[in-house]
């Protein structure tokens, strides 16, 4: 394969055309046909050669070359997806380890690409919510198109995910399918039910109604997996039903409608995490066994961790319990032939090492808010009087904001923006009050307008980010990068 020089090199009267300012790693040739990109106020595709055509845009002349010079817009996009398959989603949950970065902003990509140079993990590098997609007024389009123009820009060809991620109904599964997307977490939360904690053994065996084949499968049975023994009596297999038999049922009922006979070619995660209690080992068990039973394939679970796996801040809880979980949680998940997924994990630093080491190197994880902590430290680090600005607006956003968060903030205890120096704002970043009140109220402060119905703040955000790129993505690549250094020790030392 030639080079990046060599390409270069055959094609000097476009590079050094002066009306291009090339981003060198984005040249590519194929089928007679250059195609890279350009930096301007906006980046822009240029293409030049017989597919050319395949991209809407202007045509422009360069040194006596014809070209075609193209926005990042969606169509663009698929045609760019078309011609470089470098630049489409596969399925990588199958790998030992996949990591996903959530990216609210659209930004984020060049950074986490820096991030994994020196890793062999995967990357989800488009992951978003509906909640989140509501919250930025963004689209699983937009999502998944400035993820395929940013690897054609960083000329990054290892391959990458798309997760369509905590999807509650079929529409939306469909939607991300449809799209192209090579990941579906299937959030069952509403369909287990929390009550049944409340409930006494005799109501519970009064309501469940367990089929005797499901009690022969469970009842006066030892479970040995990896040394650890699970075992069930009949309250326990009636509370099992009870708490998620209907999350079952509706993940067994996606599967077959998505998955089962290969209609799309993608990865499908359970998500039985958004609860209020923890999900235990033989609850665990449980879920998993049932799902086998029915046929349906899972290529990764997440369970609800004991302790907090609260938004932007590190694990709070008994690590010594989650230790000892983690180890059960890990040995079902090798059992069933399944990855082990961690959701919430931004900045979990204490327990990256213990995930590394029980999931032997198999594992994934889940970030998403702390890409958009970075962009707010970078704001702080470039714009302090903006900064204080956003502050100010989060601080009266936040009890709104709280109300779709499980947090423990402590408003009293962030200090006072207005009496910290400038340089000392980035180090608000290093406490868990402020990172959770400027986390949980990313919607409103880039939603929040002025009087005349321009954006208050997202603009100069935007314009701020767009000037200091390198910041925010050198930021990126330490950050991320220290997630996975930690992930990475657990299990290099336990080899």
């Amino acid at each position: 394969m030639a080079s990046i020089d060599d390409l270069l090199t055959a094609m000097p009267d476009l590079v050094n055309c002066a009306c291009f300012d090339v981003y060198p790693k984005s040249v590519n040739w194929v089928d007679n046909t250059w195609v890279f990109m350009i930096q301007e106020e906006a980046d822009m595709i240029v293409a030049s050669g017989e597919r050319a055509a395949e991209f809407e845009g202007v045509f422009v002349d360069c040194g006596g070359v014809s070209c075609i010079k193209a926005p990042l817009s969606h169509i663009n996009a698929k045609a760019l997806r078309r011609l470089f398959s470098f630049t489409a989603p596969i399925p990588v949950l199958t790998k030992d380890r996949s990591f996903g970065v959530g990216d609210r902003l659209g930004i984020a990509t060049p950074g986490h690409i820096q991030a994994f140079e020196s890793y062999d993990a995967y990357p989800i590098f488009a992951q978003q919510s509906i909640r989140e997609l509501n919250m930025t007024h963004r689209t699983y389009h937009d999502v998944l198109d400035v993820v395929s123009f940013a690897v054609f820009r960083e000329g990054y060809k290892r391959g990458f995910g798309a997760d369509g991620d905590h999807l509650k109904k079929p529409e939306e599964i469909k939607y991300a399918l449809d799209l192209g997307y090579s990941m579906i977490t299937l959030d069952c939360s509403e369909h287990i039910d929390n009550r049944v904690v409340e409930m006494s053994d005799q109501e519970v065996c009064q309501k469940a109604h367990v089929d005797p084949e499901m009690k022969r499968r469970y009842l006066g049975q030892s479970i040995t997996i990896e040394g650890e023994t699970i075992s069930f009596s009949e309250v326990e297999l009636s509370r099992n039903v009870l708490v998620y038999g209907k999350a079952i049922d509706f993940a067994s009922a996606m599967y077959d409608r998505f998955f089962k006979d290969g209609q799309y070619q993608a990865n499908f995660e359970i998500s039985i995490d958004e609860t209020e209690t923890p999900t235990t080992p033989q609850q665990h068990y449980f879920v998993a066994s049932e799902l086998m039973n029915r046929g349906v394939k899972i290529d990764t679970l997440a369970p609800r961790f004991c302790g907090e796996f609260q938004k932007g801040v590190d694990y709070i809880g008994d690590i010594d319990q989650f230790t000892k979980e983690l180890k059960i949680h890990a040995a079902i998940s090798r059992h069933f032939g399944y990855k082990l997924s961690i959701h919430s994990g931004s900045d979990k630093f204490s327990v990256f090492a213990l995930i590394g080491h029980y999931t032997r190197g198999r594992f994934h994880v889940k970030t998403a808010g702390t890409n958009w902590l970075e962009a707010m430290r970078a704001v702080a680090m470039i714009d302090p009087d903006l900064y204080r600005e956003i502050h100010h607006f989060a601080l009266e956003s936040f009890a709104e904001a709280k109300k779709f968060y499980h947090v423990t903030t402590h408003i009293d205890r962030i200090p006072e923006v207005d009496e910290l120096r400038s340089e000392d704002l980035p180090k608000l970043f290093e406490d868990n009050d402020a990172r959770q009140l400027i986390h949980i109220t990313y919607g409103f402060i880039l939603n929040a307008k002025n009087p005349d119905g321009s954006y208050r703040f997202k603009d100069r955000m935007y314009r701020l980010w767009r000037n200091h790129q390198a910041v925010y993505h050198d930021l990126l690549k330490q950050h991320i990068g220290k997630h996975l250094e930690l992930l990475y020790s657990g299990f290099k030392k336990s080899n």
